[in-house]
């Protein structure tokens, strides 16, 4: 799969695989960044995306993440070595990103606490660090200030959307309202059996997967005021078009009344 232009300057590489995962690159200038890193095995294709659109040894500024689980940062660390590039990510992330075991256990979602913790407990301590420390990212990991315009992307804001996971962020701009929404928002239906079958539609986060579901609510609601025009979800086909931001009202009220 080639990346495609879903908005001026914004790229996708997916949807792709079971999960219909998204990796975002986005110009501004001279400079390009990218936003997700998909799974670890996306490594390849990711680098050969960038080199499709930017040409042969380019590098971005560096690489965002909207948040630090295995199909948004699985690739960041091979990456940012291999591009000699930083990782940027909400401060409340780098616990995770550096394999804290403590903070995997405080904002753990329900998959977590039943299948993954109890397997890695039953590994043993010493057993357990050296499998977290092949992941851990933190030669390249950095906190960014979540509040304000993203450096090096001129008009770009970040826009923290926690409950998925304690730091998770969307990225947007307000220029013609685009808006990566990672996992906070996507067009794939995650919390149904339909999306086994592919199915599109608006969703929140996994369910499964997410830490605090009202905090995660209350982001849906956020992104909703936004009004985009332009949706770049972390899972499922980019959606655009006039209908978009009444959808996203829509769902957010029917979310927040479940």
């Amino acid at each position: 799969m080639d990346p495609w232009e879903v908005a001026p300057d914004v790229f996708c590489l997916g949807p792709s695989g079971r999960t219909q995962t998204n990796i975002y690159f986005v110009r501004s200038e001279a400079a390009w960044f990218l936003v997700d890193a998909g799974w670890q095995s996306d490594r390849a294709r990711i680098a050969q995306a960038a080199v499709q659109l930017f040409g042969v040894g380019s590098r971005p500024e560096n690489i965002l993440l909207t948040h630090c689980h295995p199909d948004h940062a699985g690739a960041a660390l091979d990456l940012a070595r291999g591009w000699d590039r930083e990782v940027l990510m909400h401060p409340a992330e780098l616990p995770i990103a550096t394999g804290d075991f403590e903070a995997m256990r405080a904002f753990a979602g329900p998959l977590d606490r039943w299948v993954v913790l109890p397997i890695m407990r039953a590994m043993g301590r010493k057993r357990r660090e050296a499998v977290l420390s092949r992941s851990n990212m933190g030669e390249v990991a950095r906190a960014f200030d979540p509040g304000g315009e993203v450096r090096g992307l001129p008009g770009w804001q970040c826009l923290p959307t926690p409950g998925h996971t304690p730091g998770h962020v969307a990225f947007y701009r307000p220029a013609d309202r685009v808006l990566i929404s990672g996992d906070a928002l996507v067009t794939l239906r995650v919390n149904s059996p339909a999306g086994l079958l592919g199915r599109q539609g608006l969703s929140g986060p996994p369910w499964y997967t997410t830490w605090d579901r009202q905090v995660a609510r209350d982001s849906v609601m956020a992104m909703a005021q936004l009004e985009p025009t332009v949706l770049c979800p972390g899972h499922g086909t980019p959606v655009a078009g006039t209908h978009l931001a009444a959808a996203i009202r829509a769902f957010a009220g029917h979310d927040r009344g479940a």
